[in-house]
């Protein structure tokens, strides 16, 4: 599944992020072959193919086959569209194997599949996590520990550019300079504050990576406790009331984009 933001770890190695009711699904078929191969059109399968081949070396099988994903997140816009794809393909992966692995051992294969195909900037550990255990969680991604994790019952709404951004390009320098605030957004997440933390995460994100912060302020108007930048963009995100999301889908419909209602998912990934 997708996941949104609370607070990006670029700036300081911890990260926390919930889960979002949008779907990703992965196919992995073992024929033999001796090799790997990705079936995704149009998409880089760099990802999902070392997915699968880090999942056979962790249970020393040799054989090669094919992985194949779907997905309803909308790429390279900080929904976490590559760790719900690593996620999948991991998953799709034990089971084709019939085997068994503990969920986190799972996340830990995915961050080390990104990492390897270059598509993050820390592991997006935090990201992982959500997107495989549902609920929010907040992370240690330098230590890859997961700190807290808990249910959260919420809609949600996401304001999705057209534009999209890769994590791989972000000014990593001007992020690090934000780091005491970004020590702040930990705080605040830490002690179960999440909606004050995303908010403040959003707009010192959006400061320092030279991106729109009016959807947050479209979002506060509307008396939104928690809205902020979804990675590092292009997407937002705000926990919302039922009263108050109408009011808000017509606010950030205004700024363009495709708006999207979903929900915290608190689910969690699953085999098969």
């Amino acid at each position: 599944m997708g996941a949104a933001t609370v607070l990006n770890a670029v700036a300081n190695w911890k990260g926390s992020a919930f889960g979002i009711d949008l779907k990703t699904t992965a196919e992995v078929v073992l024929d033999g072959s001796p090799k790997v191969r990705g079936e995704i059109p149009g998409i880089d399968d760099r990802l999902v193919v070392r997915s699968v081949e880090l999942v056979l070396e962790r249970f020393g099988s040799d054989c090669g086959g094919t992985v194949r994903t779907t997905s309803q997140i909308p790429l390279a816009r900080g929904l976490k569209s590559s760790s719900a794809a690593a996620n999948a393909a991991v998953l799709a992966t034990v089971d084709a194997l019939s085997e068994e692995l503990e969920l986190l051992e799972a996340v830990k294969i995915g961050v080390r599949a990104a990492r390897d195909a270059g598509v993050t900037i820390t592991g997006a550990f935090d990201d992982a996590a959500a997107s495989m255990l549902g609920g929010v969680v907040v992370t240690d991604n330098k230590r890859m520990e997961l700190l807290r994790r808990e249910d959260l019952i919420s809609a949600v709404l996401l304001l999705v550019p057209e534009i999209k951004i890769y994590s791989r390009n972000t000014d990593v320098g001007r992020s690090h300079l934000i780091a005491p605030l970004a020590d702040l957004v930990f705080d605040l997440a830490m002690r179960g504050e999440y909606g004050r933390a995303m908010t403040l995460n959003g707009l010192i994100y959006c400061a320092a990576l030279d991106l729109p912060n009016d959807p947050i302020f479209a979002a506060l108007e509307v008396g939104v406790d928690g809205a902020s930048l979804s990675g590092t963009g292009p997407a937002y995100a705000a926990l919302v009331g039922d009263d108050e999301v109408d009011e808000l889908e017509a606010a950030w419909r205004d700024l363009g984009g495709k708006v999207i209602r979903t929900e915290v998912n608190n689910m969690g990934a699953s085999f098969g």
